[in-house]
């Protein structure tokens, strides 16, 4: 529900700017604000959920992200520019920490042994909710207006809040969880010790990253990102180019494949988790990624609509792939890091679609969306070839992935 407010407002939020303004550059800067919003949300997620409950964290974004969409609702007509810039603060910066607060504490909610199966539900819900708030946007917007697109937005971001309150979440106090023993109740020194020594965690991730090879991962997901940011941007203008009568049909339809095809991987994923026992792993994110960056390069090389239906689903599938493997690898680090991988991850991923949005923008219009897809894309895929080159060097010289799990070593999922 939140996911589906969340793709809603990106819509219905960036046509009001517009028509607020009346300018281009302001919807720019409403975006910049809330990538720029969820990028410093990432950098400071794993010190609050080193702090404060996973629980407590996903209820109260949700709160408050319902709190200023009612606050643009009733904004007198002077004070609507300001409280755009609130929402556009708060929904980048609560919707980073919904998410990474969610991912970390998966493991923690459904147990280890289950968690490829929530990865892929949670994705699957995604995948769906990003083509549900899309495709109504302009239908809700066109039929009852803005402030009752606002009003639907709110909402969702509600039934989150009350389905997080209900829900039992054991251990996910990863403030009290992560601290040593020997700190029992030392006293205010010791406790102020163990609590910087938290906060620093991001910089322990980062040490101890190289060796299971999830930083390159996480370079690798930023580049990503950033080929992301290509397609996003030159879809509409390709879907014109099509058809400039209707150019919203291109764009609809391959969304609506390419969720499909996200849908149909996770229950393959699910369906061979629970045959073998056995997870994707990285290796499956490196696959993944060069199998989806060339799915999105050929879809805009001008294919007959069969072969272009068909690439869209093979994008769908390859992006569920990644998704699925990549979250997994993570949930595998110890509770006391793991927030700070996601909240790392976050940061570099808005950072990769941010600056990949600005760029891509000024090549467009010089140089046509195959071109440019094939370029920021093509990138990815060198990356994601070094990844798995490292990913199997690692193999070979221990004789197994590094950083597997129970189910990945083979035995009994239980």
């Amino acid at each position: 529900m939140s996911s589906y407010g969340t793709f809603l407002n990106m819509v219905a939020l960036n046509l009001f700017v517009y028509e607020t303004t009346g300018r281009a550059l302001a919807m720019g800067l409403f975006m910049a604000v809330r990538l720029g919003s969820g990028f410093v949300a990432g950098l400071i997620a794993g010190g609050l959920l080193a702090r404060f409950a996973a629980k407590s964290l996903m209820l109260w974004t949700n709160v408050a992200q319902a709190a200023v969409m009612l606050l643009l609702v009733f904004a007198p007509e002077g004070m609507r520019t300001a409280a755009l810039m609130a929402v556009s603060v708060v929904v980048g910066a609560c919707g980073t920490l919904f998410m990474v607060a969610l991912r970390s504490s998966i493991p923690e909610m459904v147990g280890d042994d289950r968690r490829p199966w929530a990865n892929s539900l949670s994705i699957t819900g995604r995948s769906l909710a990003m083509v549900a708030g899309f495709a109504s946007a302009g239908v809700v917007v066109s039929l009852v207006g803005y402030t009752a697109a606002f009003v639907v937005d709110m909402a969702t971001f509600v039934i989150c809040a009350v389905t997080v309150a209900l829900l039992p979440i054991p251990g996910g106090d990863r403030g009290k969880d992560a601290r040593p023993d020997s700190e029992g109740d030392s006293g205010r020194g010791t406790e102020e010790k163990g609590r910087t020594g938290r906060w620093r965690r991001p910089g322990a991730f980062l040490a101890s990253a190289a060796a299971p090879g999830l930083g390159l991962m996480v370079v690798l997901r930023s580049v990503d990102a950033f080929g992301s940011s290509s397609h996003n941007a030159a879809l509409p203008v390709h879907s014109a180019a099509l058809d400039a009568a209707h150019p919203a049909v291109f764009v609809s339809a391959f969304w609506c494949l390419w969720a499909l095809g996200n849908v149909a991987a996770q229950q393959v994923i699910q369906r061979y988790v629970r045959r073998t026992g056995r997870t994707v792993g990285a290796p499956g994110f490196g696959y993944g990624t060069c199998l989806m960056s060339g799915a999105f390069i050929l879809a805009f090389a001008g294919f007959p609509w069969a072969a272009t239906a068909v690439i869209a689903l093979v994008a769908g599938a390859a992006d569920g792939l990644t998704e699925v493997s990549y979250t997994s690898h993570l949930q595998t680090l110890p509770a006391d890091l793991r927030g700070h991988a996601f909240g790392l991850s976050a940061t570099v991923e808005n950072l990769g679609f941010g600056v990949g949005m600005i760029l891509v923008a000024a090549a467009l219009d010089r140089y046509s969306p195959l071109t440019v897809v094939g370029w920021s894309h093509g990138v990815a895929v060198v990356v994601a070839v070094v990844f798995l080159i490292g990913v199997t060097r690692t193999r070979g010289r221990t004789g197994a992935p590094a950083a597997r799990s129970g189910a990945d070593r083979g035995e009994p999922v239980r």
